[in-house]
C-alpha cells in the first residue's frame, strides 16, 4: 500500500464565528486526510503567528506555489519528517512566513491521510490498540471577558468538569443539564435574561463574578444530586486581558476594583476555597510563572493551568516546570504549528506530572480531530464546550470512540481526583 503523497489542496473556509480559515486536504495514492485551522479571541503573545502576511488568500498560495512542492513524494507514515519539512520550508521560530494555521492544517491533514490508508480510526493509528481511557469534558457555561460584550463578568469562562461521571456520555450529559439549569436560574434572577450566548455557547448574562459562581455552584449541585456524581467548578481567568503593565494591577471594570498581583493570588485563592474550584486557568499574565507558582503551591485539589502561560510551548513549559509554575497545561496544536511539536509538549508535561488538557479554540469548525488527539495522548480532560455544533462535533465524536471501545472504555484517571 502506497502512503506517498500525491497531492495537496488547500481551500478558504469558514469557522463558527464566520471567519476566513484554512482548510487542507493531503491526497495520497491510497487515501487522503483532511483538516481545518480554528482560531482564538483571546491569543498568547508567544503562540506561532496564525497566517502570513495577507491572510488566509496568501497561506493558500503559500501551499500550492511553496510547501506542495517540497512534500509531494514524501510519505504520510513519517509524521515527523513532514513536520520538520514545514519547519525547514518556514525557517522562522513562529511559522511567520508559512502561517502556524497552515502548518496545523497540512500536519493534522497528514496524520489522518496516514490512519485512513491502513484503515485505522485517528486514535487508534497514534495511540496503538493500547489506549482506552476517554477524557473528562470541561465546558464553558457562562462567558465572560473577551467571550461577550457589555454588562457581563471580568472573568473570562465559567466552566463545569464532571469527573464524577463513569463514561463519557454520563459527563457530556451532565454538561448539557448543567447549561440548561443556568439558562433557568439566569431567567428567575434576571427578568431581562434574553438567552444571549457566546461563540462557545455559553450564556452571557448581566452578572457579576461572584453572582456567576453562585449560579454555576447552585447548577452544579443540582445537577450532581439528580445524576448521583460530582460535577466541579472551574474558571478561565484570563488574566492577560485585565493585566494594565503600567499600573502593574488586574483591571475588573465590572467590580470597579484593581487588584496586584499578591491581591489577584490571594483573590484566587478565596474563589478555590469558598466554591472548591477544581479548575483555575490563566489565573495571572502570561509572563508571570512565579504568581502561578505561588498560586500552585497554596491551593489543593486544584488544577491550575497554563495556556497564554505556556502557549503549547515546550521551552515555555520547561521553564514552567522549574518553577513548578502549574500543574496542568492546555494544549492548542495550532498554537504551536505541527502535531509533533504538540506531542513533544504533551510528553514532557506528562513526564513531570502536569496534567495536559487538550483543548479546542472559541472560534472553531466542525472538524472533530482533537477528539481522537485527546485519547491517543491520554489527556485526562478535553476542554470543548457544551453546546454550539463545533463543540458537539468533539462530543459526538468522543462518544462514538466510547462505543467503539465497548468494554474496554473507561474515564481517564489522573492525580488529582
Amino acid at each position: 500500500m502506497s502512503t506517498v503523497i500525491e497531492d495537496i489542496i488547500a481551500r478558504k473556509v469558514f469557522n463558527s464565528r464566520g471567519e476566513e480559515t484554512i482548510e487542507v486536504d493531503v491526497v495520497t495514492t491510497s487515501s487522503f486526510g483532511r483538516a481545518s485551522a480554528p482560531a482564538g479571541k483571546s491569543r498568547g503573545k508567544a503562540e506561532v503567528v496564525s497566517y502570513p502576511q495577507g491572510g488566509v488568500d496568501q497561506a493558500i498560495k503559500k501551499v500550492e506555489e511553496v510547501i506542495a512542492p517540497e512534500l509531494i513524494g514524501l510519505n504520510v507514515d513519517f509524521q515527523e519528517e513532514i513536520d520538520k519539512t514545514l519547519h525547514e520550508i518556514d525557517g522562522t521560530r513562529d511559522f511567520r512566513i508559512l502561517g502556524g494555521n497552515t502548518a496545523f492544517s497540512i500536519s493534522l491533514a497528514s496524520v489522518e491521510a496516514a490512519a485512513n490508508s491502513y484503515g485505522l480510526l485517528l486514535f487508534h493509528y497514534l495511540g496503538g490498540y493500547i489506549v482506552h481511557e476517554l477524557p473528562y469534558p470541561l465546558g464553558n457555561v457562562i462567558s465572560g471577558g473577551k467571550h461577550g460584550k457589555g454588562k457581563i463578568p471580568d472573568i473570562q469562562e465559567f466552566l463545569v468538569l464532571p469527573y464524577g461521571a463513569e463514561s463519557f456520555l454520563e459527563a457530556a450529559d451532565a454538561n448539557t443539564k448543567i447549561h440548561r439549569r443556568i439558562g433557568d436560574i439566569l431567567k428567575k434572577k434576571d427578568r431581562l435574561f434574553g438567552g444571549g450566548r457566546s461563540d462557545e455557547g455559553a450564556w452571557i448574562a448581566n452578572i457579576g463574578n461572584l453572582d456567576a459562581l453562585e449560579v454555576l455552584a447552585e447548577a452544579c449541585e443540582e445537577v450532581g444530586n439528580e445524576l448521583g456524581f460530582e460535577c466541579g467548578l472551574g474558571v478561565d481567568v484570563a488574566a492577560s486581558s485585565m493585566w494594565n503593565a503600567r499600573k502593574k494591577s488586574y483591571v475588573y471594570p465590572r467590580e470597579g476594583k484593581k487588584r496586584d498581583s499578591g491581591e489577584q493570588i490571594e483573590f484566587i485563592r478565596k474563589l478555590v476555597k469558598k466554591y472548591h474550584l477544581v479548575y483555575v486557568e490563566d489565573p495571572f499574565h502570561e509572563e508571570d510563572y512565579r504568581s502561578s507558582a505561588e498560586l500552585t503551591k497554596k491551593v489543593k485539589n486544584c488544577l491550575v493551568c497554563g495556556d497564554d502561560l505556556f502557549v503549547t510551548n515546550a521551552e515555555r513549559l520547561s521553564r514552567g516546570i522549574k518553577l513548578h509554575a502549574a500543574n496542568s497545561i492546555i494544549i492548542k496544536v495550532n498554537q504551536v504549528g505541527t502535531l509533533t511539536d504538540a506531542w513533544e509538549t504533551i510528553e514532557m508535561a506528562k513526564g513531570a506530572g502536569c496534567v495536559p488538557v487538550m483543548s479546542h479554540r472559541s472560534g472553531s469548525t466542525c472538524d472533530w480531530h482533537i477528539a481522537h488527539l485527546a485519547v491517543a495522548f491520554r489527556c485526562p480532560i478535553i476542554k470543548t464546550g457544551v453546546v454550539e455544533g463545533a463543540r458537539i462535533a468533539k462530543l459526538n465524536e468522543l462518544i462514538r470512540i466510547e462505543e467503539f471501545l465497548g468494554d474496554r472504555a473507561k474515564m481517564a484517571e489522573f492525580q488529582m481526583f
